[in-house]
């Protein structure tokens, strides 16, 4: 164990949290506009990360890549529909690995995929061989969904700009109550070693939260993604996810479904606080690790372009915390990191003998000392229809080709344009570094 010293210590335990579809508008990572303190109040009992990156981003690939330690072009799930069982039955879990080592392993809320919101309150793609126990909450969301406004009424709710201001108290929501659920486990289980997953279904749209949250965003304060003129000319049109920029959407509107991403943030960052405060009072944390992460990040009207299913920064980028007990607190790490790592970063901090077969690389040298030598880039894709999109991220630079380059690329220069609004692909000033990232690009895509 990392960060013990002696013999016959008690294992740790692990509160395993993940949100959905949260990008990094969080005031830890710098937003001053979000109100997010408990997440704000994790970071500072740990180390954040600043460049995480997801593998995938949308729900299910995502999600089975980080629960598998293995690449989506190893499992093959692409698309919200096929459980990876079918084409991958033996694969040992990181719940499971934590299940077969005598630890108590839980799930309640979204860890595995779920169609939300059409599946809350059931397994969804759940994976019965991880858990010992499952809790599948479902609140008044579910039941008021009749009352979303819908600013894209031809998308499905799932995938739509919309948003309810709730009544009633946290605890009648969802995510209320699962954390309710969540800490009735801790106090039962608080004597044995657990693994307890908690899985939150907001930020997703629909945002839905109840009313004092937003009232923390007036729409006419809501800062909205700075854009430039012509800022699409140079981007290839495959990279678009979001056709036409905004889906039409006017301003007036875009402040509000924005302000409601932000209060279903605010809603979600309470219950965490919640969570942290069973931590504590139970005497659990001086013992549990604790793990915040998000499936993929999300686009708030950068480049036009909404939700995930991109790879920009906004959507490739993901809020990711690690707070050991007896670790370094309140330290950022730069280094590029991926949600693949989890997997054996968890195995080795409780010293569990994780597959060979896994595809991320242990983050324990970070956690010692977060800017220790490190030269692993991270790599994130995604599909349009029959052809991929795939990039390779290093502490400067973002590379991307669009069907192997075949229907465009992209090259992004984080430390002069962190917005990546100049495409210096193609270029000839840079045609060095852009062919060291294709051979990088091709090394993990092989």
């Amino acid at each position: 164990m990392l960060f013990r010293t002696g013999y016959a210590q008690p294992k740790y335990n692990v509160l395993f949290i993940a949100a959905d579809d949260l990008n990094n508008d969080l005031g830890c990572y710098g937003n001053t506009y979000v109100q997010s303190p408990n997440i704000d109040r994790l970071a500072g009992s740990g180390i954040r990360f600043d460049r995480a990156y997801n593998q995938f981003p949308l729900c299910s690939p995502s999600r089975t890549s980080l629960l598998t330690g293995l690449r989506p072009d190893v499992t093959k799930i692409y698309d919200l529909k096929e459980h990876f069982r079918e084409r991958n039955p033996g694969l040992v879990t990181l719940p499971q690995l934590f299940k077969n080592s005598g630890y108590f392993s839980a799930r309640v809320g979204k860890i595995f995929h779920y169609g939300v919101p059409s599946q809350i309150g059931t397994n969804g793609l759940d994976d019965p061989d991880s858990w010992h126990q499952v809790i599948n909450p479902k609140g008044r969301d579910k039941d008021e969904e009749d009352q979303v406004i819908n600013l894209t009424p031809n998308r499905g709710l799932g995938s739509a700009l919309a948003w309810h201001i709730a009544g009633g108290a946290d605890d009648e929501q969802t995510d209320g109550l699962i954390v309710t659920e969540a800490i009735k486990l801790l106090e039962k289980k608080k004597s044995d070693p657990f693994f307890l997953a908690v899985g939150f279904f907001r930020p997703h749209t629909p945002y839905i939260a109840p009313k004092k949250y937003f009232d923390l965003y007036p729409p006419a304060t809501v800062p909205l993604a700075r854009e430039i003129e012509n800022d699409l000319d140079d981007i290839p049109d495959a990279a678009l996810f979001t056709k036409p920029p905004h889906w039409g959407v006017k301003e007036a509107d875009r402040r509000k479904v924005h302000g409601a991403y932000y209060a279903s943030i605010s809603f979600m960052d309470a219950q965490v606080g919640r969570l942290l405060d069973a931590l504590k009072s139970l005497g659990l944390s001086d013992n549990t690790i604790v793990v915040f992460w998000s499936d993929h990040g999300y686009n708030v009207g950068q480049h036009g372009q909404w939700m995930k299913q991109s790879l920009f920064e906004n959507s490739a980028r993901v809020p990711f915390i690690i707070s050991v007990p007896g670790g370094l607190k309140n330290e950022a790490c730069g280094r590029t990191v991926e949600l693949l790592d989890i997997y054996p970063t968890l195995a080795e901090l409780c010293s569990l003998k994780a597959p060979e077969t896994l595809g991320g690389k242990s983050l324990a040298p970070l956690l010692r000392n977060p800017r220790s030598a490190w030269d692993k880039p991270a790599y994130t894709q995604v599909r349009r229809g029959q052809i991929f999109g795939r990039s390779v991220r290093t502490e400067r630079w973002r590379y991307n080709e669009w069907d192997e380059g075949k229907q465009g690329k992209e090259l992004y220069d984080h430390d002069k344009d962190p917005d990546e609004f100049y495409n210096l692909a193609g270029k000839e000033a840079y045609a060095g570094v852009q062919k060291e990232l294709a051979a990088l690009l091709k090394k993990g895509f092989p």
